[in-house]
């Protein structure tokens, strides 16, 4: 997994970052989302470097191997806007002075704040399986209630790491060695074995309700939106279109150039579908 790959952790100030990086060319930034690490690109990364790009995998802080910052009362040391400064300052730090950024699932909101964040560094944005958080909240009925309890449990104090930490496999069951990588699942099963890791996974969820929310709702009202071109990849597997229709519609308000189609796979495209999810990458990308 990840061969020929620099494996490093690097300070970029209140945490340090476990990254992997490889390549030459145009930059990619990969962000991986809940409960993954940056291992969840292993089939996709590699694909991107023989296509001429470089390619920069981290684990985001408070997931997998990168630091954990000390819990404020707010959350926000986990919201999307911090997340978005350090990998901002990772990518300085790695020479990259303007990137692509591609985020899923949770990685998705870190994309998109960084996009709207820092537009002098972001030069292309693809955001899967995910439509802002405060679009989310703004539609949120029984339906999403039911299927994304989750958001409202993990947002819940103490509760959800006591219930986590009592039995990670059973609470994280999901596809096994074979199908995410025989490596990739052992560096999941470490991540949601750890206890800090746990924490900090649900301070994400935490900050989305909270601070996360209200920084999107200012950009709207400001009337921010992405200046550069951007992709929204949905798979046909989840539940993008169950629940909102034509997702592309809530996106076109968010950004200026925006294009986007389904992928035949289940939520995580990365591991499942990597094949249609690069090729999709590198028609955008170029």
């Amino acid at each position: 997994m990840f061969d020929d790959f620099t494996d490093e952790r690097i300070d970029v100030g209140e945490v340090e970052l476990r990254v992997r990086h490889a390549g030459r060319g145009p930059a990619v930034l990969l962000v991986h989302g809940h409960p993954r690490t940056g291992a969840t690109w292993h089939r996709v990364a590699p694909r991107l470097v023989d296509a001429g790009f470089t390619v920069v995998c981290p684990d985001m802080r408070g997931y997998g191997r990168s630091g954990k910052a000390a819990v404020r009362p707010d959350h926000s040391q986990q919201s999307k806007r911090a997340v978005a400064a350090d990998l901002t300052r990772l990518m300085a730090t790695l020479g990259h002075r303007r990137f692509a950024v591609v985020g899923h699932d949770r990685g998705a909101y870190v994309a998109l704040r960084l996009a709207l964040d820092h537009p002098d560094v972001v030069d292309h944005l693809v955001v899967i399986d995910g439509v802002p958080i405060s679009e989310a909240l703004a539609r949120c009925d029984a339906t999403f209630a039911r299927d994304w309890y989750h958001w409202f449990f993990f947002a819940q104090p103490d509760t959800p790491e006591r219930v986590i930490n009592a039995d990670p496999d059973a609470w994280y069951a999901t596809a096994g060695p074979e199908r995410m990588g025989a490596a990739n699942h052992r560096e999941f099963r470490q991540a949601i074995h750890d206890p800090d890791t746990v924490r900090a996974m649900l301070e994400d969820y935490r900050a989305g309700l909270g601070v996360d929310r209200e920084h999107e709702e200012a950009d709207r009202r400001a009337g921010h939106s992405v200046r550069c071109p951007t992709l929204f990849l949905w798979s046909t597997g989840d539940d993008m279109e169950r629940l909102y229709g034509d997702p592309l519609a809530i996106w076109r308000p968010w950004a200026d150039d925006l294009r986007g189609h389904p992928i035949e796979s289940g939520h995580h495209v990365a591991e499942e579908n990597p094949d249609d999810l690069t090729a999709a990458l590198r028609r955008f990308l170029r």
